[in-house]
């Protein structure tokens, strides 16, 4: 027996892992106790992570399919047919007609960090689409547009706040999402413990909401309303300070200006809570010592979405929480410099997609509209399609169309380790080598964790025969995107990357490393491999780095490989204005496309809602599709049954275990029913990522219990118009019992 280390890659919650390997298997996984951000926190998710590792549908060789057959190839073949299938494309029909589609778990690998996002790029395209838009895109968008950079996000100050308002977030399940924090419960109860205060505002009683000091029920998609009407009191009861960031702040005239309709009594109707609890709530918010407010995927996937992120960072700021301990802060990540993340202020609409008109956001047009640049003729019209680690037929509404379109490209491959609803689909399917044979540095959630540090994982196993690392898969892809054929040598790619970032370094002036040498600079470089030199060098020029000995105290990859159980670099600390991006080197308190927005906010102030509507709901074991084929993570209450007041299921007739038809103007399912005050009268819930079990996938254990696809129901022609983020929650629909 054996131990390694290892960063948990299956939630944003980024736990310490201490793996037992017995015979060149991992055979075990627990909390590492001495990880010094998640201090031997382990959830079930991490904790089965070998069941995934080993999973023996998992696909260790490249796929080549044959019709309706698959064969495995060695990966000479793959690449060869990949360059013949995407160049063809491209030389038949030009680069705009290659999309690409990125997944979620690109995130939660160093590769998929590194190498997706520059294989989009080289393709040539605006077709980017990924798993952002059906989840977090409002959150960039307003941060965008309020402090110039999409990935400025503040985080609450968990360990130091004394009142947090949480919004449509169930960390006891999800263990938190655009907040890394490993024991997200235990932070909550040690909050409380301290004398501090919680409020839960959630449509269903989570998890979350049984443990928080105050649960306020809120009807779904009405969040924006809540907010405001809460800044209007701040406003009109003398209750806002800034504080300091007054004098780093524009806008706040016209915020105010804005906020003056949304009174408490004019939103109580349409969010359903009283106008004098809402007093209370922004009354409550002022007078604590510190407070932050978070919202997360309940707030993002509604009509409101960009408006609802952005509130939230207004009631930060106003209530003088923004950027202060104990508020909502910007960490420091390792791997970045101390000043901005961006050279340009970040815009949106910079291009529009062909068929919809729909604006880019971040680079991306959003995953609802790829069906119809798929299967509308026409210049520019997608005919080859590369997905990396997705599943946007599972994941994205409109996705049994999406599911007849697919077969109509001329080619798609696929980066994924399953035959799964989506890949099912495609051409060629190259499947990374499983997590425990790759290096891991959190390049994306090291941006939002709720204290700075830094930590690396070497591989804890090598390479099987036969198996390629996801960043070999991804670099080959980036050399055939860029016309060097499937031969090309893959080292070329970092190379060049690293020839790159070392020029811009030495070219400015406020860098460390300033005039110096860029190729005297690369030769220093841990000797390693790709992951090795990459990560080194993200890390010497950062913001704790040596910046190459001008610093020698600094940090690099040594330095992490030392300190195995990671480094604390300490708790945040306020970073205005040196985050600043905005074109004023202010913050935008009311951005005009937002003030724009507002608009549409005004007219719901008048619709009637009467009809059942629809909310998502996780679980603790399950991550969207992920872990669905793992039988630790199945069963119990991890299932996807549809949730129904026990009053409204007397009112329709639905009885607790049978079948109910949930019909919107989209589609319809039939799901068992479950008879629950955990929802109230009014609001139904189907959870994310069901589906499973379609002709042509090898998800045996997912099949066993497959669950029905909700993105059936949700309407793929409505978006959040700034983000371009699909409406998931607050759908209207009628549920139907079946005889």
């Amino acid at each position: 027996m054996e131990t390694a280390l290892r960063i948990c890659p299956l939630c944003e919650a980024t736990c310490g892992l201490t793996l037992t390997i017995d015979a060149g298997r991992l055979v075990g996984a627990r909390g590492d106790r001495q990880d010094v951000f998640s201090a031997g926190f382990v959830c079930p998710k991490g904790a089965t992570l070998p069941s995934l590792d080993n999973d023996p549908d998992r696909l260790r060789r490249p796929m080549i399919r044959d019709g309706e057959h698959w064969r495995e190839v060695d990966w000479p073949e793959a690449f060869a047919a990949v360059d013949a299938g995407l160049t063809g494309a491209i030389e038949r029909h030009g680069r705009q007609a290659v999309a690409s589609y990125l997944g979620n778990p690109n995130v939660h690998t160093l590769a998929g960090q590194l190498y997706s996002g520059l294989l989009a790029r080289t393709i040539g395209s605006t077709n980017v689409y990924s798993a952002s838009t059906v989840d977090q895109m409002p959150k960039h968008v307003s941060c965008g547009l309020m402090f110039g950079d999409p990935f400025a996000i503040p985080v609450p100050d968990l360990d130091r706040t004394d009142h947090l308002l949480m919004l449509g977030a169930n960390p006891l399940e999800s263990n938190g999402s655009l907040c890394t924090a490993p024991n997200f419960p235990g932070r909550l109860k040690a909050l409380r413990a301290r004398g501090g205060h919680l409020v839960v505002v959630d449509p269903r009683r989570t998890r979350t909401a049984d443990i928080a000091d105050e649960h306020v029920p809120i009807r779904p998609g009405s969040d924006a309303y809540l907010l405001f009407a809460m800044a209007h009191t701040l406003l009109t009861e003398n209750l806002a300070a800034p504080g300091v960031l007054a004098e780093h702040t524009d806008g706040l005239d016209e915020l105010r200006a804005l906020a003056e309709e949304f009174t408490p009594e004019a939103v109580a109707p349409v969010c359903g809570i009283g106008a004098e609890h809402i007093r209370a709530l922004a009354r409550d918010l002022a007078a604590a010592p510190s407070a932050a407010v978070y919202g997360r995927l309940g707030t993002t996937t509604a009509q409101f979405g960009t408006l609802t992120s952005w509130l939230v960072d207004v009631l930060n700021l106003l209530t003088g929480n923004l950027d202060r301990p104990g508020g909502a802060m910007f960490p420091q990540p390792a791997h970045r410099g101390p000043g901005p993340g961006r050279a340009r202020p970040f815009e949106i609409g910079r291009w529009h997609s062909r068929v919809r008109g729909l604006p880019e956001a971040k680079g991306e047009f959003p995953a609802v509209t790829l069906v119809d640049e798929i299967t509308t003729p026409g210049p520019g019209q997608v005919r080859a399609l590369v997905t990396v680690a997705g599943n946007p037929v599972l994941s994205t509404p409109g996705g049994e169309r999406l599911a007849e379109a697919l077969p109509d490209l001329e080619f798609m491959v696929s980066v994924d380790p399953y035959l799964n609803e989506t890949t099912r689909h495609a051409h060629v399917i190259l499947p990374p080598a499983p997590p425990s044979r790759s290096s891991h540095f959190d390049l994306a959630f090291n941006e939002l964790a709720v204290r700075n540090n830094v930590r690396y994982s070497p591989p804890a196993l090598p390479l099987g025969q036969g198996e390629v690392a996801e960043g070999e898969i991804l670099r080959r892809l980036v050399q055939i995107a860029a016309g060097h054929g499937p031969d090309a040598d893959p080292e070329a790619v970092d190379e060049a990357e690293i020839a790159r970032l070392l020029a811009r370094a030495v070219a400015d002036p406020d860098s460390p490393v300033h005039g110096r040498d860029p190729a005297a600079l690369a030769a220093c470089l841990y000797p390693g491999g790709w992951a090795e030199r990459r990560v080194d060098l993200l890390v010497r020029l950062g913001a704790y780095g040596d910046a190459f000995g001008a610093r020698p105290e600094g940090l690099s990859l040594r330095s992490l490989l030392d300190a195995p159980h990671g480094i604390d670099l300490g708790a945040l600390r306020p970073r205005v204005p040196e985050i600043l991006a905005t074109a004023s080197g202010r913050i935008e308190a009311c951005p005009p496309p937002i003030a724009a927005d507002v608009a549409r906010l005004r007219e719901g102030l008048e619709e009637r809602r009467e009809s059942l509507v629809l909310v998502g709901r996780r679980h603790l074991r399950s991550n969207n599709s992920w872990g669905h084929n793992v039988p630790r993570l199945t069963g119990g209450s991890n299932t996807c049954t549809l949730h129904v007041h026990p009053e409204d299921a007397t009112r329709l007739g639905l009885t607790d275990g049978g079948t109910a038809t949930v019909r919107s103007g989209a589609g319809a399912v039939q799901a068992q029913v479950e008879c629950t005050d955990t929802v109230p009268p009014g609001v139904v819930s189907l959870p994310h990522g069901w589906g499973h079990g379609v002709r042509g996938t090898r998800m045996s254990v997912a099949a066993q219990n497959p669950g029905v696809n909700v993105n059936a129901v949700t309407d793929p022609s409505l978006v959040d118009p700034l983000s371009g983020n699909a409406v998931l929650n607050g759908v209207p629909v009628a549920v139907l019992a079946q005889e």
